[in-house]
């Protein structure tokens, strides 16, 4: 069975400037027609607000935390959304929550305390376009926090490109180099990201394996990535995915559920 991801039909939006201090990504999907198509959902580390509106013109406004696990859905009804994919750091404000009080769920935005769920009805109500504008309005244009929340916020910025990149560093390593002990930093990805160093740095591994599967051998893709061995890679694949490299590229996955959209 051949499934789609969310990344294969939506279109970037360029995030306006004022906006840059709260999203990280900016992207608009299409209404999307095919009910019978499933869609694979591979493991994530962001927060994501998600403003879908079904064929009839029915809006709705929910947040998916971060998602440890790779899940397969298929779409209840016809409908497009836009994803508003939060800078690390900043769920607490504007959704009165850490980020790892959302990992692993979805929940309706109006249900959340920060400022963002006061809003929700107004977002829904509105055309992209307009909803993005609208938001420019309704958030500040500046991140607003005391001078230790900005310099937690500064070393959470820089483990996350430390840990994405291609070489990235063994935990103590970056520890070291930060001048955080593994307990700071540990508090610091589970308030702003809503997962562990470690869990965070196994995602981001295994999403460059899923960017170039199928083109390159595994045990390249192995050494490339910074597994041990081939086997090394099969494991986490299996754990992160659900299936086996293999049975992952040949279609061999799960039945598909229905979409997880709290009503």
């Amino acid at each position: 069975m051949r499934y789609l991801t969310s990344a294969q039909i939506e279109t970037l939006v360029t995030t306006p400037d004022s906006l840059r201090p709260w999203l990280t990504e900016l992207t608009s999907t299409p209404v999307f027609d095919d009910l019978a198509q499933p869609f694979a959902h591979p493991p994530v580390a962001t927060t994501t607000v998600v403003l879908r509106t079904e064929k009839s013109g029915r809006g709705d406004a929910f947040v998916v935390g971060a998602q440890t696990k790779a899940s397969y859905s298929r779409p209840a009804e016809p409908a497009g959304c836009v994803r508003l994919r939060l800078e690390p750091g900043v769920t607490r404000q504007l959704l009165g929550v850490t980020a790892g009080e959302l990992t692993d769920r979805v929940v309706r935005l109006d249900e959340l305390p920060g400022p963002l769920g006061s809003f929700a009805t107004e977002l829904t109500s509105l055309p992209t376009g307009m909803a993005i504008a609208h938001l420019e309005e309704l958030l500040p244009h500046n991140v607003s926090e005391s001078e230790t929340a900005r310099a937690h916020r500064i070393v959470l910025r820089e483990a996350i490109s430390a840990l994405t990149a291609d070489n990235a560093p063994a935990l103590p390593e970056l520890t070291a180099r930060l001048a955080v002990s593994e307990r700071q930093l540990r508090n610091l990805f589970a308030d702003g990201i809503g997962l562990s160093p470690k869990h965070f740095a196994r995602i981001q591994r295994l999403r460059r394996v899923l960017a170039y599967a199928g083109d390159t051998p595994w045990s390249h893709l192995a050494a490339s990535t910074g597994y041990y061995d081939q086997s090394h890679l099969t494991a986490d694949f299996r754990t992160l995915m659900g299936v086996p490299p293999a049975a992952y590229l040949r279609g061999k996955l799960p039945a598909p559920t229905r979409c997880r959209i709290p009503r």
